[in-house]
């Protein structure tokens, strides 16, 4: 039994004001479980479609189904927060308290729930939530760094505590926008390790971008190359071949 997608874009545009049309009419569907890498030059607009899939900015046109919620402009606040309790995010700038202790940094992914003010100091957090962010910190391979300042930790190792911080509420869907980008090579074939086996392990329907193909071919099963604001191509990642890049990442 085919299961419905978990994302279902149908003739998506957006237009920033003043600008060039950056998405031009895109149609996209990933279905529960999915590894998929969006990849393309930049301005190609894959970060925008990211920022539209959970309602970052109104689109201009066309319409977006997510987790459930369908909305043609933007999702109104409660279709915004439904969305974003379910939804997983990590970003090239890992955005984590650097004078804070990585379990408070992970405790932080429980923001937005009913007494979230709990979730700003792991001192404040109800017991189950530090014990879910001990979990999570296990499973990224830091748990004896708990108690340590964000602030001391490598640049991979601080990448993995917000991968932790995400996966902290069990989300349906994880988003990362160029993880790995700013790492070592080492560290980031690490991170995206983690990002392929944990979503993988937790049925966690995984979507993210890179400039990188060695990435996109290693740990998505499926790979969408975008170009000018729409799919250049779509196809399973082992099918990709050399001659599909072509042209893939010109300005």
């Amino acid at each position: 039994m085919t299961l419905s997608p978990i994302i279902s874009v149908a003739g998506l545009r957006k237009t920033y004001p003043g600008a060039a049309e950056i998405l031009r009419g895109l149609d996209l569907e990933i279905h529960p479980g999915e590894r998929v890498a969006l990849i393309g030059a930049n301005g190609s607009g894959k970060s925008t479609l990211l920022k539209s899939l959970v309602g970052l900015h109104p689109i201009t046109g066309g319409t977006v189904e997510v987790l459930g919620e369908r909305f043609e402009r933007a999702p109104v606040p409660a279709q915004r927060a439904r969305l974003r309790r379910q939804t997983g995010f990590v970003f090239q700038r890992h955005g984590l308290v650097r004078r804070r202790s990585v379990l408070s940094n992970v405790v932080h992914g429980m923001m937005g729930l009913p007494g979230s003010w709990r979730a700003f100091a792991q001192a404040l957090a109800p017991e189950a939530w530090r014990a879910q962010a001990m979990v999570a910190l296990e499973e990224v391979r830091l748990a004896e760094r708990a108690m340590d300042r964000a602030d001391t930790l490598s640049g991979g190792q601080q990448q993995r505590v917000a991968i932790a911080r995400a996966l902290i509420r069990r989300p349906r869907l994880l988003i990362a926008d160029e993880p790995a980008a700013s790492l070592d090579p080492a560290a980031g074939r690490d991170v995206m390790g983690l990002f392929a086996s944990l979503s993988a392990e937790h049925g966690i329907t995984l979507l993210f971008t890179s400039h990188d193909m060695e990435h996109a071919a290693a740990y998505a099963d499926r790979i969408v190359a975008l170009k000018g604001g729409r799919i250049h191509f779509d196809r399973p990642a082992g099918d990709v071949a050399a001659e599909d890049l072509e042209g893939t990442f010109d300005g």
